[in-house]
């Protein structure tokens, strides 16, 4: 029933402009304005748009709510760090002093938005 329906995902941010700045000037994304106050959505690589919506009593997820593979997480790193963004260090699983974590899998590194919500870098095969 739903198999060809373009889903979607979405999460919420407590300060929308500020989320907006990061998407856009830090991350480099396309981000749009959708028809109701507040609300954007983020176009990303092979057609895939996420919604992002204000929502003022906002909790970050506890979880990774977008991946991004990258040819080089060791470079992508390094040039998202250039702008700004601080990576996460972890004990479990153990992330190194650059934040990124080298066992047991592919490459990653996790960072958040403004808003808190956790987003990765993650070494595409």
């Amino acid at each position: 029933m739903l198999g060809d329906s373009k889903a979607f995902s979405g999460f919420s941010v407590d300060d929308p402009e500020k989320a907006r700045r990061f998407y856009e000037d830090t991350l480099g994304l396309r981000v749009d304005d959708v028809e109701m106050e507040g609300l954007m959505r983020l176009h990303l690589g092979g057609g895939a748009d996420v919604l992002v919506y204000p929502k003022p009593n906002h909790t970050p997820a506890t979880f990774t709510v977008l991946n991004f593979p990258v040819p080089d997480v060791e470079q992508a790193v390094d040039q998202l760090a250039a702008r700004g963004v601080r990576f996460e260090h972890y004990e479990n699983p153990p992330t190194d002093e650059k934040g990124i974590m080298r066992e047991g899998g592919p490459l990653i590194a996790w960072f958040t938005d403004p808003a808190g919500n956790v987003f990765s870098v993650i070494q595409q095969d």
